[in-house]
């Protein structure tokens, strides 16, 4: 077991604990995040239409609490799963906190400005092992090359960003824009991007897009053993540490904490 297995742990748990105190808000707003189900029949009981229909019934509460829920632990895995990530490369390539994070500002038309953020960041001269330098610049090569990068270019990158997700199944056109648009940013400051996808669960037109937009792509394959597709293999045989092999020796803890947070979305109140 990794000298690191418990702090690496902990950062996916404190992640994914959040989903078990999900309330819905039913359009509330409500602050301390969302309404009993008390909350809810008072609600519902004070509008005359829904009453009329019964929809001030505790399954309905238990059902709005369960589709909230089930869409925050897919949002609380990835949030874990992003910090985990940018700490496994900042320790395993030995890089400080701020090496590892990336952001650049957005001009409105307003005149204002957005700062938007990715998920990680590997500058290549901050890496100061020459073995893990070179092996890293290899991999960005071989990648670039996959994607028919032209080497002009490649050649004025100094590293990589990238964008962690636990999964990508949706064809959110806007998501999808903003993701190209982030691609072309980091090729005009100097890095190549990279989506990391930890499951296998991305759609394929979505996946063909982005490697069209120059994004290098890895997914959750584990059967593989290839770097430049495989997520797990990137980060045995690149960054240095077996992330596969982490999930793996920790999954019956990951499983129980899982299954505790789904009865408690599935019951209509936790007691």
């Amino acid at each position: 077991m990794s000298h690191m297995d418990g702090a690496y742990l902990q950062i996916i748990l404190d992640a994914i604990s959040v989903c078990a105190r999900y309330k819905p808000k039913f359009g509330q707003g409500a602050r301390g995040g969302g309404l009993t189900v008390e909350g809810f029949r008072e609600l519902y009981q004070q509008d005359a239409f829904y009453s009329w229909f019964g929809l001030d019934n505790p399954l309905l509460y238990a059902a709005h609490k369960a589709a909230g829920g089930m869409t925050s632990v897919y949002r609380q895995i990835g949030i874990g799963c992003e910090k985990l990530f940018r700490q496994v490369v900042q320790d395993s390539l030995e890089l400080s906190d701020e090496d590892v994070r990336w952001s650049y500002q957005l001009d409105l038309p307003d005149g204002r400005k957005r700062t938007l953020h990715l998920d990680a960041r590997v500058p290549l001269e901050r890496i100061k092992h020459k073995g893990k330098r070179e092996r890293f610049h290899d991999w960005m090569k071989h990648s670039a090359a996959l994607l028919d990068v032209d080497p002009g270019v490649f050649r004025s990158l100094t590293g990589t960003v990238f964008e962690v997700r636990q999964g990508y199944k949706s064809k959110d056109s806007k998501r999808q824009n903003a993701d190209i648009a982030n691609a072309a940013t980091a090729y005009t400051k100097g890095y190549f991007p990279c989506a990391v996808i930890l499951s296998d669960q991305i759609d394929g037109d979505v996946l063909h897009r982005y490697r069209a937009a120059k994004w290098a792509v890895l997914t959750g394959i584990v059967a593989e053993t290839n770097a430049l597709v495989s997520t797990y293999d990137f980060m045995r045989d690149v960054v240095g540490y077996d992330l596969a092999a982490f999930f793996e020796r920790n999954s019956s803890e990951l499983r129980t904490e899982i299954d505790t947070i789904l009865k408690s979305l599935l019951a209509p109140e936790t007691p």
